[in-house]
């Protein structure tokens, strides 16, 4: 079987929201996942290269004054169009660390994905409110859940 290429951009600017992207990448390379690599590389770092290598996709943002980080915004920048025509259908999905409600970032990132004509593999987890231990297991279960589905070749 060939290796996937699962690749997580996430914006971690605080111990918490580090702890979600750790937790998706420790969900994603759980040891019962064979064949998919997975890596975190923050939004200012990621590349078109990057995506293009990418067989799905895991988008982790704050919400900042109701939108997108300005990282994440930065990503899709600078990646949106070397990417539009060659990627269409990559499997996605994305989680919030809201400490609103998390509506106006999940909108943003729902109408970019929709322009990129990604696939979303599963709704977009929000972490809402104060922080919980909770919402790490829910992030490592992300991890494992995309990275299963590649495996298994669901998406």
């Amino acid at each position: 079987m060939a290796q996937k290429q699962l690749l997580i951009v996430a914006h971690a600017p605080s111990a918490n929201t580090r702890q979600l992207a750790e937790a998706v990448l420790r969900g994603a390379q759980n040891p019962d996942i064979e064949y998919v690599e997975a890596r975190w590389i923050p939004p200012l770092e990621a590349t078109p290269e990057d995506v293009l290598s990418a067989d799905g996709i895991i988008l982790g943002t704050t919400e900042n004054l109701g939108y997108m980080s300005g990282a994440l915004k930065d990503f899709f920048d600078r990646c949106y169009y070397p990417v539009l025509e060659k990627k269409q259908g990559l499997p996605c999905a994305l989680y919030i660390r809201a400490g609103l409600d998390g509506t106006g970032t999940r909108r943003a990132v729902e109408s970019i994905v929709t322009g990129l004509r990604w696939n979303w593999a599963r709704d977009p987890l929000t972490f809402r409110g104060e922080w919980r231990s909770d919402f790490a297991t829910d992030a490592e279960e992300l991890g494992l859940y995309m990275a299963a589905g590649l495996e298994s070749g669901i998406f």
